[in-house]
């Protein structure tokens, strides 16, 4: 993959990953019953795509990369329990912006995982990408419930950021669709137990929320987040998921009708001003 296709695949996924707080307000199920019937759709469609273009599933595994793959699917599918848990009790506004507090602690993640300190550059861009974040968010009275709501989101965020460092070392010989699908086949044996049986009882409009969870938000978005990772540092890429909540609010007005303010328009102009700061890097000599 190239450089170029890195970063579109980069605003594809951040834009599959911007309708998930939709698709989990629309849903009426709980947040561990949705996840649970996200990583089963996930699972499927990246299975298919595995077969049709006849990539092996086992190729490259050995029993440290199966744990690393495992201890990432733990990691990401509490990123999205407490994401959806917080959706449920604050609303996506709120879940959304708290979660997008993520590539704050990429950066910290990565300088005390591999000692790389951030640039004037990148530090530039986080800084813009806060104060857009702080632009964009939607007038509320932070009551308890909200309070509680945000900071689960930010826990969402942490989970992430550390699901995003490691799959750099799983991405390294593994194919992109083995490491999303490994990581949702493991979501998905740890939560049949607890959730299975409240999946099989899900009204019929919950189940196609949850197949667009599985297949766009999932399978689609994992998928592409994961290649790119395989060009991009996880700072980087990280960045182009600050989108988020531009993605999120512009889909929720379009739904819902409700319409961003001018503050809100101004943030999100700031964070896409982050992103163009993201540069291809000079061709070696």
């Amino acid at each position: 993959m190239t450089h170029g296709r890195a970063l579109a695949s980069m605003h594809v996924a951040a834009l599959m990953f911007g309708m998930t707080g939709i698709f989990g307000k629309l849903a009426t199920a709980g947040p561990g019953t949705i996840v649970l019937g996200r990583a089963v759709f996930a699972v499927v469609a990246l299975l298919l795509f595995a077969q049709l273009f006849r990539q092996r599933m086992l190729t490259g595994l050995t029993l440290t990369r199966l744990l690393q793959l495992a201890l990432c699917g733990l990691l990401l599918g509490t990123h999205w329990l407490t994401f959806f848990h917080s959706v449920k009790i604050a609303g996506v506004g709120i879940a959304t912006l708290g979660f997008a507090s993520f590539p704050a602690f990429v950066v910290l993640l990565e300088w005390a995982g591999w000692r790389e300190a951030p640039s004037n550059r990148d530090l530039l861009k986080v800084a813009l990408i806060v104060i857009g974040l702080i632009l964009v968010t939607p007038h509320f009275e932070l009551g308890a419930q909200a309070t509680t709501g945000l900071l689960w989101a930010v826990l969402s965020g942490l989970c992430f950021a550390a699901v995003s460092v490691g799959n750099r070392l799983t991405s390294v010989d593994l194919s992109p669709v083995q490491v999303a699908c490994w990581q949702n086949l493991f979501i998905l044996l740890c939560l049949v137990p607890i959730s299975g049986t409240a999946l099989l009882a899900m009204p019929p409009l919950d189940w196609l929320w949850i197949a667009l969870l599985g297949l766009l938000c999932t399978g689609l978005a994992h998928g592409l987040f994961v290649a790119s990772l395989a060009v991009l540092k996880a700072r980087v890429a990280s960045l182009f998921f600050a989108l988020e909540p531009v993605y999120g609010i512009l889909f929720a007005w379009y739904l819902f009708g409700e319409q961003p303010t001018l503050r809100m328009l101004i943030g999100g102009a700031l964070i896409v001003g982050a992103l163009v700061l993201v540069k291809r890097p000079p061709d070696p000599a």
